[in-house]
């Protein structure tokens, strides 16, 4: 097996290797990206199922943070289309756009109460926030016991964090709608969410080099420093020497790639212990008729399992053959952060699907996804983070399971990649190497 050299490599093409990647690349770094599937994005990918171009996980680009100014600064374009209106709520059958009057309007419909909730959105907007440990749904029955308030909360929780009102912290549940983007800016790729991955991937390529199907099956290491990464290309090990790997493919695997031994005990524990991997289930439905008509993200009010609804090709037709309208709808279980029968939460997803849509027997499935176990929705629910150090020296992780606190989505893994990218450039001088 004969080892090559070369100054960075990435593990994972998903949203936090891929920007990673793309920000070393630009900073000087001759980078190779490797992943085992065929195709980038990672969980937030897309294939063809029958002419439909259909997103596997995000399809939600957020717009005006980390990760568009990721790709201002590498020069890759961006073909994102806003919808507009961009997100609303749809509660007994009825669409409430809040575009507007935001919370206030909103939770001023459904309850008496909503003077005592919006002012404690004020105070997390000032820093006082809850200390950790209390649930979104404990500090929410402090100030209404409204049921559809309840179920709103559910389903944002669940639309964001693949989680439920319980299992979320409200300090998180505040955190991301006081003072992150908290989607209030987004749109949708008319290529299928892989359109913006292709688009950083050709980024790359200008330092660089991207092997799909190329699993890595060690992270070399010695006296607590990263020495390079062996990987099963075209069948052969092949193995890359470096000083610098990124790791999108969460703790966990990284861990196993490199072996337990090689890391301090306390990162173990950490990884062990603290991760809480949560649980979504993606439905992909296309329609002649229009199960609705606004052309953004519905969330919904009192639903069993079904959380929001995107209606993609009302903004990018090119997803979807002429004739058909296609959407995308997600649910999330109970527990998102435990064990679960899929089946069964299925049929509940479906159950709510019917409920909202009078005409949803007429529209056709496309696929149903659970995201769950090795290939979550999220690799660790907001609030539960580890750190974005491994404790080996050159080792670094990005993505979903190392955000900082309260963030979520796409824009999320941009900053986990930026914050990781950032301290690298800063503390290594420019140098070329081999290209492989």
């Amino acid at each position: 097996m004969d080892a090559q050299r070369i100054d960075a490599v990435v593990i994972g093409a998903g949203a936090g290797g891929l920007c990673a990647a793309a920000r070393l690349a630009h900073g000087g770094l001759h980078t190779l990206v490797v992943d085992d599937k065929d195709r980038l994005g990672g969980r937030a990918s897309t294939e063809e199922i029958d002419g439909f171009k259909v997103n596997i996980g995000a399809i939600a680009i957020e717009l005006g943070g980390v990760f568009e100014e990721t790709f201002h600064t590498v020069g890759a374009p961006l073909d994102i289309r806003a919808p507009e209106p961009a997100s609303s709520f749809f509660i007994d059958g009825k669409v409430i756009d809040v575009g507007r009057g935001g919370w206030s309007l909103l939770l001023g419909q459904l309850t008496k109460q909503a003077s005592r909730i919006l002012e404690k959105f004020a105070d997390a907007r000032s820093g006082n926030l809850p200390d950790g440990r209390q649930s979104t749904e404990d500090w929410l029955k402090g100030y209404t016991s409204n049921a559809t308030v309840h179920a709103l909360f559910r389903n944002l929780c669940a639309a964001i964090f693949a989680c439920n009102a319980a299992e979320l912290p409200a300090r998180a549940f505040l955190t991301y709608f006081t003072s992150k983007g908290a989607f209030k800016k987004f749109g949708f790729c008319p290529q299928g969410t892989i359109g913006v991955w292709n688009s950083l991937g050709s980024a790359i390529r200008r330092n660089g080099d991207i092997w799909l199907g190329t699993p890595a099956t060690t992270i070399h290491t010695s006296n607590g420093k990263v020495e390079g990464v062996t990987v099963l290309r075209n069948g052969e090990k092949v193995r890359i020497d470096t000083d610098l790997v990124i790791s999108n493919a969460g703790p966990k695997a990284t861990v196993a790639l490199a072996g337990s031994d090689a890391f301090p005990p306390d990162y173990i524990a950490k990884v062990k212990n603290d991760l809480r991997p949560a649980a979504n289930i993606v439905i992909n439905v296309a329609s002649r008729e229009p199960l609705i008509n606004h052309p953004g993200i519905v969330t919904f009010g009192k639903t069993r399992r079904l959380c929001n609804m995107a209606n993609l090709s009302a903004t990018c037709p090119e997803l979807a053959p002429p004739g058909w309208h296609l959407y995308v709808a997600y649910a999330v279980p109970v527990p998102a952060l435990g064990d679960f029968d899929g089946d069964a939460e299925v049929a509940l997803a479906l159950e709510d699907l019917r409920e909202q849509f009078a005409n949803f027997d007429q529209a056709k499935i496309l696929s149903i996804r659970v995201m769950r176990d090795d290939w979550p929705a999220q690799r660790s629910c907001a609030g539960y983070d580890l750190p974005r150090e491994t404790g080996i020296e050159g080792l670094w992780c990005v993505g979903d399971a190392v955000k900082q606190y309260g963030n979520g989505g796409t824009q999320a893994c941009a900053e986990t990649a930026k914050i990781v990218t950032d301290a690298i450039l800063a503390a290594r001088p420019r140098r070329s190497a081999g290209r492989v």
